[in-house]
């Protein structure tokens, strides 16, 4: 007999390893039923899951932060025991700016640096016009908006005050800008290519080069329902794993583009969704696939375990971009939303390398380095931040005290 679990998500190729553990079989292999309700934006989402109609979801990472913190709606604590992967964001630019900022070189992913410093003399010049950029998030507690804002104020635009950041769902960026509502958009995938396919706009960075391992969704569930289904979610963690493994085999990537595009799932171009798959994405209409290793990350290094150094991060971000006050007792709850001991529970004995540590300096890698583990063996690669600065958990203060 197996136990079924509720899934809540969004259509969306990040939603791929609890899909691929249902359809592929590992989730009954391990006495578990993935079923699925899908939904049009992450507010529907996380309302079923404080509703009890999902019992665990795909998840922004940051907005499972916030709901434990009560940002926007009375508290209610989440919990995170395994990450759906990391990146797979794009920044996608109306054909015009795109063309204005990046005309002499079209079919490729911009230098953040390079593309930055030519966004800010625009933004300016239209702030000073009267007509300011306005450019798409997801959700305001999203890794998008946190690391679109990261990337703007690393290169001098000051986020609401030098541009507009608007709120617009995933399945709707490629209509938004379409009608220029907006004049660009941080989504995942694959709205970024919905957008280009449907010649609305161009892909100029992906966000694997604002933050190279930036932590993305995660798979999360209110604490009463750990609590008392915790061998389930284990079981269901171990499923994950076994699906991430099969994900980024080369030989599934196509026969998963199809299952994902299915109806029922994203509803979408299974070539749109290979592409994301295949770490091969088409920046213009019409234009050559261009590849960018590891612009979706899902199964190497421990790319699944929930670094509470990532969830601190992301707290720190909180508190910088919606001028809160810092505070030890939130940063303890903040990071308390990340598990790690439940990670190592559901995967201790088996084939997975599991982390010596639950924290790490994050942006600190910058070439080939083993790692410590209690378990197997863990290489890590360079995880750099774009402006080369570091995130040392231990000095939350000190790191919000520096230049944004």
């Amino acid at each position: 007999m197996t136990e079924q679990l509720n899934v809540g998500f969004l259509p969306l190729v990040d939603a791929c390893l609890p899909i691929i553990a249902q359809e592929c079989g590992f989730a009954e292999e391990e006495g578990v039923t993935l079923r699925f309700l899908r939904d049009v934006s992450w507010a529907t989402v996380l309302d079923r899951l404080l509703y009890g109609h999902s019992d665990v979801a795909h998840m922004l990472a940051p907005l499972a932060i916030a709901t434990t913190l009560g940002r926007g709606r009375p508290a209610q604590p989440l919990v995170a025991p395994f990450v759906l992967g990391l990146n797979g964001n794009a920044v996608t630019l109306s054909n015009d700016l795109a063309d204005m900022l990046t005309r002499s070189e079209p079919d490729r992913l911009c230098d953040p640096a390079e593309l930055g410093a030519k966004l800010r003399d625009e933004a300016l010049k239209r702030k000073a016009e009267g007509r300011p950029i306005r450019l798409g998030v997801v959700h305001r507690y999203s890794s998008h908006n946190y690391m679109l804002r990261y990337w703007l104020a690393g290169c001098g635009i000051r986020p609401d005050e030098d541009v507009e950041i608007v709120t617009v769902a995933p399945p709707f960026t490629a209509d938004a800008l379409a009608t220029g509502e907006i004049d660009g958009s941080c989504v995942g995938e694959p709205w970024n290519s919905v957008a280009v396919d449907r010649g609305v706009g161009r892909i100029v960075l992906a966000t694997a080069q604002i933050w190279r391992r930036g932590v993305e969704k995660v798979l999360a569930m209110r604490q009463p329902v750990l609590d008392q289904r915790r061998d389930a979610v284990e079981r269901m963690i171990r499923a994950l794993r076994r699906a991430g493994e099969h994900f980024v085999d080369p030989a599934n990537w196509e026969a998963n583009a199809q299952l994902l595009a299915r109806g029922e799932y994203l509803a979408s171009d299974p070539k749109l969704v290979l592409g994301a798959i295949s770490d091969r994405l088409v920046l213009r209409q019409d234009g050559p696939a261009v590849h960018y290793s590891d612009f979706m990350f899902q199964h190497r290094e421990a790319a699944n375990f929930p670094w509470i150094s990532q969830a601190q991060w992301l707290y720190t971000q909180m508190v910088r971009w919606d001028r809160m006050e810092y505070s030890p007792a939130d940063a303890a709850s903040a990071a308390s939303v990340f598990r790690p001991d439940i990670y190592r529970s559901a995967l201790r004995g088996l084939d997975s390398p599991l982390p010596g540590a639950s924290s790490k300096v994050e942006g600190a890698v910058t070439g080939t380095i083993g790692a410590g583990t209690e378990q197997g063996q863990l290489v890590m690669e360079p995880d750099a931040f774009f402006d080369g600065k570091t995130f040392d958990p231990e000095q939350l203060e000190e790191y919000l005290a520096g230049p944004s």
